[in-house]
């Protein structure tokens, strides 16, 4: 429009010039308004061609630059590109807060078509970048401090550390505070040490009196370093000024946790702190957590740890922006839910990221948010200590012993416990069996391979068997693996072998390495067949290429144990099988025998290694997923002095259908760990 306006007036004057033989205003020798003006806009046209030339150069410098630091073009998570620029479609866009009351029909209202919602949510959100008011991160002093050159704290929100004489730019590291829900500067979101940093991360976690180190990426992961190791594998490792000492180390199937001692100083004057490092290892290396349970748990573990009156939670994880985020976002939303009783993820991501860009940094990290913070509000907390689990089964004892007389007081808590029970039953329940996941065990060549239809390993876990040379389908068996309390992979759920899968029974077993088969069920139960016999009551017997012998049997008050003698291709190890005798009907009157086979079960792991356990009843689900619960929170309970039957139980299902199968087996989990720890009290 300028453009337009500014040749029509040249034109005019033009025409004037023709009619008369000198303008006034040359005569005063003074240029036109309008040939100001036009001279004025070729400059500003020439200065923003020259300030684009210069911005091109610039990215170009960074890509390259990336190309170098970041293989495959990819940053800490998963698919988020290196040029990171605004991708906004609607910046004024706002979301408002969500109340608790709406939060499930909102997700599945943002989730619906692939997630349409929750990505045009997420990409609304405002997209500060790390260049905005980044000026000490990107002096030539600390450019080698950052593992990501695009990934930098704001100069107004940077954590400081105490200058080192001599040493220019020594106050910098590349750590950012963040409030939380209510809780200003209740973290410190930082990048994942490089081998330069390394003791300035130590710096600002004595500095900053951090008791709590949140880690939320494995060292290496898609063969990349994601986070340089800044802590002793055993012993002391002095870094700068501080000396860390690894005191304990607890690894747990998700997480592992840490306790090391500081001592910063002189030989003179040595001050020692401890510091709590919760390494979560569960995120996968693409995408998120399959299940939000873990990552709550975790968390849970996180608040209960960090001491009061303790400096900011050090978060981290590769960059200090994804992960990170995505774990400040949720202790922070539980927070709101608690005193609002509404969440307002959007607003919330948006205010941190003015502390620190890019903090959660993909859609897939956003919409867990969400995830998450409605399992809370659907599940809550659902964690017992052991006075609170012995409360619950007194009353439930109560109920079953006093239903005959009149309501009283007692009567009626139990009642209520009762009925919390079977609420909690009927959420499991609920738990959707994922069908589009189960297209192996489906196939029309498999189909006669599994014992009941509806129970049939998900393709993302089961176990899969060495091909056969030339047969087709061959890799299939009913079986799934079971996370364990500390171990991933640590079970093995399956159902009791058919007359045609008596040879892939035994073959797993080979191939996994297996030395522990849990047994519970009878050959034949109620008049029928629940399991075929997989194993010789004298001498040996031959399954297609595997030979098995009996070496040894001995009863028990409640359960049989056998030894077996494994042989394939001239070499053979021992098995041992666990059969515990069930009653055909309804579970166990009393929970100390399976208490009693649980630790023979592991006795005999902790001497061969803790291979998988082969786990099985008839059909692999109901009896199955009791054992491998009881187990799960046996282990708990001795490490923790807390358990959660609930989501223990619900873990299980997400892992293979109708883990628990009954309210009777359910309760029954109750029982075997309330026997349990009456027997750990005398």
């Amino acid at each position: 429009m300028l453009l337009l306006l500014t040749t029509t007036d040249v034109s005019n004057s033009s025409i004037h010039t023709n009619h008369s033989t000198e303008s006034p205003t040359l005569q005063n020798g003074h240029l036109p308004s309008t040939v100001l003006i036009l001279t004025l806009f070729i400059l500003t046209l020439l200065f923003l061609c020259a300030y684009l030339l210069r911005f091109q150069v610039q990215q170009k410098h960074l890509v390259s630059t990336l190309q170098h630091k970041a293989p495959q073009g990819l940053l800490e998570d998963q698919d988020q590109t290196v040029v990171l620029l605004p991708r906004s479609l609607s910046p004024s866009q706002r979301f408002l807060p969500i109340p608790c009351s709406s939060l499930e029909e909102e997700y599945r209202r943002r989730a619906a078509d692939e997630s349409k919602l929750f990505r045009e949510e997420y990409n609304s959100l405002p997209c500060v970048l790390s260049c905005c008011g980044a000026f000490e991160a990107s002096r030539e002093e600390n450019r080698d401090k950052n593992r990501y050159p695009n990934i930098l704290p704001n100069d107004h929100s940077r954590v400081r550390l105490s200058p080192v004489d001599g040493i220019p730019c020594s106050d910098y590291i590349n750590a950012s505070y963040i409030h939380g829900y209510k809780e200003s500067n209740k973290f410190i979101a930082a990048q994942g040490p490089i081998p330069e940093t390394v003791c300035d991360f130590w710096r600002m976690v004595w500095e900053q009196r951090s008791a709590t180190i949140v880690m939320l990426t494995n060292l290496r992961e898609r063969n990349e370093e994601k986070c340089c190791q800044y802590w002793p594998n055993q012993g002391s490792c002095r870094y700068g000024r501080v000396c860390v000492t690894l005191q304990q180390a607890s690894v747990l199937v998700d997480y592992t946790i840490r306790k090391l001692s500081l001592q910063s100083g002189g030989d003179g004057c040595r001050e020692t702190r401890m510091v709590t490092q919760m390494h979560f290892t569960g995120w996968p290396d693409f995408g998120v957590p399959f299940s939000p349970i873990s990552t709550l748990r975790f968390l849970k573990r996180v608040r209960n740890s960090n001491p009061p009156r303790s400096g900011p939670i050090t978060v981290h994880c590769s960059a200090g922006v994804g992960r990170t985020g995505t774990f400040i976002v949720i202790d922070a939303m539980l927070d709101m839910m608690q005193e609002e009783q509404r969440v307002d993820v959007f607003g919330f991501v948006s205010r941190i990221r003015q502390q620190r860009p890019l903090l959660v940094q993909t859609e897939m990290q956003y919409e867990f948010i969400y995830k998450a913070v409605l399992e809370h509000h659907l599940y809550g907390d659902t964690e017992l200590d052991i006075l609170s689990l012995k409360s619950r089964q007194l009353r439930l004892c109560n109920m079953h012993s006093a239903h005959h007389t009149l309501p009283h007081k007692h009567t009626v808590h139990s009642m209520n416990t009762h009925l919390r029970i079977e609420e909690e039953f009927r959420k499991l329940t609920e738990v959707r069996i994922m069908k589009e996941n189960m297209r192996t065990g489906n196939l029309s060549a498999n189909l006669r391979k599994n014992r009941v239809l509806q129970i049939i390993p998900y393709d993302f876990n089961r176990v899969i068997l060495s091909i056969k040379r030339g047969q087709e389908f061959t890799d299939y068996i009913n079986a799934s693996f079971i996370d364990g309390y500390r171990q991933r992979d640590y079970f093995i759920a399956t159902q009791a072998p058919l007359s045609h899968t008596v040879e892939d029974f035994w073959r797993m077993v080979w191939e996994r390495k297996s030395h522990s088969i849990i047994m519970l069920t009878e050959l034949q139960e109620r008049g029928q067949e629940k399991c075929v016999q997989y194993w010789a009551d004298e001498g040996s017997v031959c399954y297609g290429e595997f030979s098995v012998e009996l070496t040894g049997e001995v009863e028990c008050d409640s359960f049989s144990l056998r030894d077996l003698l494994l042989t394939h291709s001239a070499e053979s190890r021992l098995v041992r099988h666990f059969q515990f005798h069930w009653p055909e009907m309804g579970p166990p009157l009393d929970g100390r025998g399976m208490i009693d086979m649980i630790s023979a079960v592991q006795r005999h792991q902790e001497q061969i290694g803790h291979t998988s356990a082969i786990v099985h009843c008839s059909a692999g689900a109901g009896r199955t997923g009791v054992f491998i619960a009881v187990c799960i929170l046996v282990e708990r309970l001795q490490a923790e002095g807390r358990l959660d039957i609930f989501q223990t139980t619900k873990s299980l299902r997400l892992q293979r259908p109708h883990m628990v199968q009954t309210l009777e087996q359910y309760e029954f989990c109750y029982k075997v760990l309330q026997d349990f720890v009456d027997m750990f009290t005398d």
